[in-house]
């Protein structure tokens, strides 16, 4: 079979490659979904001390950099060997609440919503955010405004949006000014009102995407994610745990720091990006997804009275009793994360400890292996780093969430090639390009999510036969 050579792209986030291999039936045989990005950050950063980590692996992305900045916190902690001040965690667990719902309603009001509210097979023109404040103008103001507030709660602890320099190994640079916390609060109320009507609206047009629902990753599958006691949905810190199809606890209680022990890292030729799966399952068959479909599968609650509402009317989806499957309600869970996470924001800044002064423990290297996790808006995201006597970083290693739904996003890729070439013979069906792409939006995968804020996603599909011969090939 040809073999197809895709060259380094650096710093990308929204370019892939579809390829589909028929049999000689006529029908698809496998598909691959290539990612042709290679940014090199693990090897780059050798050399430089485990303190400028933070401000260095925030890079990464520009859409969730406090994930980064806090995994990577978390490892140096480590390395100093260092119990960082209550308040120092609280004001972290702020910042990654505020992460997760400007990124979350990133996701589902800016990328989303077009498909769901104009439909899978509108005109692909209209099919994009510009489309959806035309159509409804007041759901895309709150939209944004849902995602402004996420992203003010960073502004008002690390200074600035993007990249903000605040959390370091052994704790935070600053607190919270007393009148930070009196603008969030004050804009609490309409940001729990939006994700309140974006959740019901989305529960309506359910109805309309049945066939999606059966097609875009809906499959069994392990599930992965961090829990705290009690099962309870977790973010910031705790064990990892496992679970099957069934909804089964397989693995449990399972520290970040031994993360060797099971994950397994594999690689193909076809795509830069790595493929994550569970070491005792082997690979490839050692499949799991993670992200809120995972974290929703994992916890028994979330620990808020109207998340937790949510989350039982999630889980009956599966008659409470499995693992809910399908990719598409990947989209619901980040709704209910959103709500959750609203919620939380409103306990943490009614904590006496948010306002101590005490947010830094001041150490030297006491460890030479720093390893944490932290659970980004996409899924737990692991960074390992091995340091010398002084503090230079040796070695690193970063599990991205996005790369552990790698498989998946394949299989769904597969899944959805399947069921439109089937039905259509040996030519790519205009219709299957949207889907394709909004199957991988399913899991908000870094890899797209900036160019998606525009409608469309640089995509190549190639439909080629067993000789390598190619039969049709579109791209947008």
């Amino acid at each position: 079979m040809k073999q197809i050579v895709i060259d380094p792209v650096t710093r990308v986030e929204g370019h892939a490659k579809i390829t589909i291999l028929i049999d000689d039936s006529g029908h698809v045989s496998d598909a691959r979904f290539h990612v042709t990005e290679f940014r090199g950050f693990e090897k780059f950063c050798e050399g430089r001390p485990f303190r400028e980590m933070p401000g260095i692996t925030a890079r990464i992305c520009g859409i969730c950099p406090v994930s980064h900045l806090l995994a990577s916190s978390k490892a140096g902690d480590k390395i100093l060997a260092v119990s960082i001040p209550p308040a120092a965690i609280k004001l972290r667990r702020l910042m990654n609440l505020g992460q997760i719902v400007q990124s979350h309603a990133l996701s589902f009001f800016h990328l989303s919503a077009p498909d769901l509210i104009l439909g899978m097979d509108s005109d692909p023109s209209k099919r994009n955010v510009f489309g959806l404040i035309k159509a409804d103008p007041e759901l895309a103001r709150k939209g944004i405004r849902l995602r402004q507030f996420g992203q003010e709660i960073i502004e008002h602890l690390g200074g600035k949006k993007i990249h903000p320099a605040w959390s370091i190994p052994g704790g935070v640079r600053n607190g919270l000014s007393e009148e930070s916390k009196k603008q969030i609060i004050d804009k609490i109320p309409e940001a729990k009102q939006t994700a309140k009507l974006a959740l019901e609206l989305f529960k309506k047009l359910l109805p309309n995407f049945q066939r999606e629902i059966q097609i875009f990753g809906n499959f069994p599958s392990l599930f992965m994610g961090m829990v705290g006691e009690d099962g309870l949905w977790e973010h910031y810190d705790g064990k990892i745990r496992f679970v099957d199809s069934m909804g089964n606890i397989i693995a449990d209680e399972l520290d970040p720091a031994n993360y060797k022990e099971y994950i397994g890292e594999a690689v193909e030729s076809w795509s830069y990006l790595k493929f994550p799966y569970y070491l005792p399952m082997g690979y490839p068959e050692g499949i799991y997804r993670v992200g809120p479909l995972a974290r929703l599968n994992v916890c028994e609650k979330m620990g808020t009275p109207e998340a937790d509402k949510e989350l039982l009317e999630f889980k009956e989806i599966a008659n409470g009793d499995r693992a809910v499957s399908s990719s598409f309600y990947y989209h619901w869970a980040r709704l209910i994360e959103i709500i959750a996470s609203l919620e939380k924001i409103e306990e943490l800044l009614s904590d006496p400890d948010i306002s101590s002064k005490k947010l830094r423990a001041n150490a030297g290297v006491n460890s030479i292996v720093g390893t944490a996790a932290s659970e980004a808006p996409r899924g737990t995201l692991f960074h390992d780093y091995q340091v010398d006597e002084n503090g230079l970083i040796q070695k690193v290693n970063l599990i991205i969430a996005t790369g552990q739904n790698n498989i998946a996003m394949n299989r769904t890729i597969e899944q959805i090639a399947r069921h439109f070439i089937h039905l259509h013979g040996t030519k790519i069906p205009e219709g299957m390009l949207n889907r394709v792409e909004a199957g991988i939006r399913a899991y908000d995968p870094c890899l797209s999510c900036s160019t998606h804020a525009f409608g469309k996603m640089p995509l190549e599909i190639t439909l080629v036969d067993k000789n390598g011969n190619v039969i049709d090939k579109k791209s947008r």
